[in-house]
């Protein structure tokens, strides 16, 4: 799936069917449930889920958790990047991942 299409998901009652733990998370965020998306993330040891958890984490304004979950995902911390491009930059990824 690329991200177009995962982004067309967004209008949809559930995630779609075979996409990553990861961008389903995403997916769940991009919703405005963010406990959903990070229950899921917090239970995955990955490079890919550190990212979403730092991102979940600078969104909720943690700035220090943040940091950590992106020193554990190998990121730099995104300064001077919006929210929506970091998120979109993440989905685009994970799309191609």
């Amino acid at each position: 799936m690329n991200f177009d299409q995962f982004q067309t998901t967004l209008d949809s009652d559930r995630p779609p069917d075979g996409i990553s733990a990861c961008l389903t998370a995403l997916w769940h965020e991009a919703r405005d449930d963010w406990d959903r998306a990070h229950k899921i993330v917090q239970e995955i040891e990955t490079a890919s889920a550190s990212w979403v958890h730092a991102y979940l984490h600078r969104k909720e304004g943690d700035e220090s958790n943040a940091r950590y979950w992106y020193g554990m995902a190998g990121k730099p911390f995104p300064a001077g990047r919006s929210l929506d491009e970091e998120w979109r930059d993440i989905a685009e990824a994970l799309c191609r991942a």
